[in-house]
């Protein structure tokens, strides 16, 4: 039974809440007896263009069961595109696998781009049109009851809030409504339309811009206002369109959509582009950087104020531009003899600088990176096990809450992997002392205060990391150093030999009753080459037996791996003394 079918036969708030995964006493205490004080925190942030926008955050509790309602509404919406054999390309905004680009690239090399802007959007979405919505509408036709308690989840003070998790999917519900009209109005004038949020374009190719969209203004060749038609559908969709937010763009003049160019090809503002690239270089240099606020009064008047920026804030942007430049790239076929589109270009260099600093260069707990996601399993739930014995790693809580004081470097598919070339193996490793050794010499600013600790097998394969060691260090790497300073605040350390052994592997630690355990009726080996026929991996043992069975594992093995590591933190604590 798909849950769109449960959630139509729902009639009561219990059944709301097995569908969000709550108890019901709990969706009962947020809606009823919560404090209404304490569901919200009300703050300003400045716009883009001037004045403030007013964010309401829920408490925790509550912004869980925003996002579970978010995730169901969702997943509903999928079910009925499924079902009626739907793909809607319309509205990009707050939805899975659409973006501004997705939006922004519909609009791209057009004679005119036409933009426009509803006033309020979520605030113009009340309680009663929430809940109106989810009783009459086909697609829902939901009980009175489910459809109140959807309403209180989502409203407060009477309207969407901005910052709950779930105002963009009911929003975007609502205003399907509208976009419904609007794409048969673009379609007969020869436009294409689309919307994000409460952001609306036309595009077209036609010689002249349809006058039921937009229309001259009496006596001034370049100001355009709403056309008739298109007025009329906004209001009758219950939204208002904002006066001072519209504007025409012409092909021979920069075309933006959702803050992207759409002349020739989707791409980021060269300006913002230009700050940004300003900011990293003072950030490397002084290490701090600014952001001008445009601060508008009550009489309209404007003044710049300077307010400092954060890494995180930067991340942000350069995050931003890269994915615009990826999804780029992907669109150029690779030309037999061409540049390998693998390469980093000048921005993505600047990105993995940026990276190589945030992330290292000034990490503020000791980084730890090991060989790979499954030593990452290993290494975290040793500390956790022995953090009594290694307080400088980790300490636990009177309430048995263990807080972690390094910083375990996480592998995934996002772009900081993809940039830094980091996803794991002693390939990736050897690179990455090359590079940290050369980058981190280029950084002006205060830093290095905390290692980063290279944490690799002590085995044949170590040699491709021995290698780039002993060419940055000049020593010779024998394997029983307890670690070795490589540069800076880089250091390695190899998996101790046991008693006479030559080589020895992270699992070496775990003892033999663990490595026994049998799963799926195989049998652990811990080698690259298996046979999938009668043995697990390395995967498997780190999912299915260490992380399911880490309470009752003795990690106290690895004392021999974490006494090296706090070595290596105390004898940097000593060169950076705070």
């Amino acid at each position: 039974m798909t849950q769109l079918t449960i959630l139509k036969s729902a009639k009561t708030l219990h059944a709301v809440a097995d569908l969000l995964g709550f108890k019901a006493s709990a969706l009962s205490f947020i809606l009823y007896k919560k404090p209404s004080a304490s569901k919200y925190k009300q703050f300003d942030i400045p716009k883009r263009y001037g004045g403030t926008r007013q964010i309401c955050a829920p408490s925790p509790d509550l912004k869980l069961l925003q996002r579970r309602l978010s995730e169901l509404l969702q997943n509903c919406v999928e079910e009925i595109n499924k079902a009626n054999g739907l793909d809607d390309k319309i509205s990009h905004g707050f939805k899975r696998k659409r973006s501004i680009i997705t939006n922004a690239k519909k609009h791209r090399n057009r004679n005119y781009v036409f933009n426009v802007d509803l006033t309020d959007f979520f605030g113009s979405i009340n309680f009663g049109r929430v809940r109106g919505f989810f009783m009459k509408d086909k697609n829902f036709l939901l009980h009175q009851d489910v459809a109140t308690v959807f309403a209180q989840i989502a409203c407060h003070e009477n309207v969407l809030p901005q910052g709950s998790p779930c105002s963009p999917a009911i929003s975007n519900l609502i205003g399907h409504v509208l976009d419904t009209h609007l794409v048969q109005l673009a379609s007969r004038s020869g436009c294409t339309y689309s919307r994000y949020a409460d952001d609306l374009t036309f595009s077209t190719n036609k010689a002249e811009f349809p006058s039921c969209i937009a229309k001259r203004t009496v006596g001034e060749e370049h100001q355009w206002s709403p056309g008739n038609d298109l007025a009329r559908l906004v209001k009758k969709s219950g939204f208002e369109i904002n006066p001072l937010k519209t504007r025409m763009q012409y092909r021979d003049s920069r075309q933006e959509v959702t803050g992207l160019v759409v002349n020739r090809k989707v791409n980021v503002r060269s300006e913002y582009r230009h700050t940004v690239r300003a900011m990293v270089h003072r950030l490397f240099t002084k290490g701090s950087f600014e952001f001008v606020n445009r601060i508008t009064d009550e009489k309209g008047a404007v003044t710049l104020d300077k307010i400092a920026g954060t890494t995180n804030q930067l991340h942000g942007m350069l995050g931003f531009i890269d994915g615009v430049d990826l999804y780029n790239k992907k669109l150029i076929p690779k030309a037999k003899g061409s540049r390998d589109q693998s390469s980093l270009t000048s921005k993505e260099s600047m990105y993995r600088r940026f990276l190589l600093f945030k992330e290292f260069y000034t990490a503020s707990t000791p980084v730890i990176i090991c060989e790979g996601k499954t030593d990452n399993v290993y290494i975290l739930h040793a500390i956790r096990s022995l953090a009594a014995t290694y307080p400088q790693l980790a300490t636990t809580s009177p309430d048995g809450k263990i807080k972690l004081h390094v910083r375990i470097y996480k592998y995934s598919g996002t772009s900081t992997g993809r940039i830094l070339g980091i996803n794991g193996g002693t390939g990736d490793l050897s690179n990455f002392i090359r590079l940290y050794s050369r980058e981190s010499k280029k950084f002006k600013a205060p830093g290095a205060q905390q290692p980063i600790i290279l944490l690799v097998d002590n085995d044949a394969g170590s040699k491709v990391i021995y290698n780039p060691v002993k060419e940055i260090t000049k020593k010779n790497v024998v394997g029983t150093e307890p670690f070795i300073h490589i540069t800076g605040n880089l250091y390695m350390s190899a998996t101790p030999l046991k008693s006479g052994a030559k080589t020895s592997i992270i699992e070496d630690f775990f003892d033999d009753n663990i490595k026994s355990i049998i799963v799926g009726g195989k049998a652990f080996d811990p080698q690259n080459e298996l046979d999938l026929d009668t043995h697990y991996g390395k995967h498997v043992f780190a999912q299915k037996v260490v992380r399911m069975h880490a309470a009752n594992i003795d990690f106290s093995e690895f004392k021999a791996i974490l006494s090296n590591i706090v070595e290596v933190i105390d004898v940097h604590a000593k060169k950076h003394p705070v």
